[in-house]
């Protein structure tokens, strides 16, 4: 009974997978290549992915654009918010009715973690690693290790290593 009941979560596990993986591709205003995402992951026309991109929990708000390069893994919980009210030149306060769309670049490589969110106007370099529960704001720069609120720099990876396992082509 156990190995059956085993079986059905997994098969509904599959199922739900699979079920998001095709809401993204439906989504997004292009990919090139596999897509895997296990949780609820949603996106715009105004994304473009790159091949092996796995989401684990990921929304985008806004009207900008978003490039998300190869080999992107995001964990779960994870915001993108790309766009704002107007607030200094708006017909209205506390804010006008007017958005201001900023866009996101996630170059190849880049690992998010848990429950991280991502502002517009932000580039997030090649190789880079984002701490659980961060607030990026600013851009960060390729094989930094960076976290907080606002996300600072505080580590980078041996970029040897990075090197070497790239051109040996060894993704997850």
């Amino acid at each position: 009974m156990i190995n059956f009941f085993r079986i059905l979560m997994h098969c509904k596990r599959s199922l739900k997978s699979e079920l998001w993986i095709n809401l993204v591709k439906y989504q997004c205003g292009s990919f090139k290549g596999k897509v895997k995402a296990n949780h609820k992951t949603c996106v715009t026309k105004e994304t473009h992915l790159g091949d092996n991109v796995n989401f684990n929990g990921l929304v985008i708000n806004g009207g900008g654009k978003v490039s998300i390069g190869d080999n992107f893994h995001s964990g779960e919980g994870c915001l993108f918010i790309c766009q704002s009210h107007d607030y200094d030149t708006g017909d209205s306060i506390p804010y006008g009715s007017n958005y201001i769309l900023k866009d996101i670049i996630i170059e190849s490589n880049v690992w998010l973690g848990s429950r991280v969110i991502v502002l517009g106007g932000v580039k997030i370099g090649e190789g880079a690693i984002i701490q659980a529960g961060s607030c990026v704001v600013s851009d960060i720069p390729a094989y930094a290790i960076a976290g907080g609120h606002p996300a600072k720099v505080f580590s980078q990876r041996d970029i040897e290593n990075y090197i070497k396992l790239k051109s040996e082509n060894k993704f997850h």
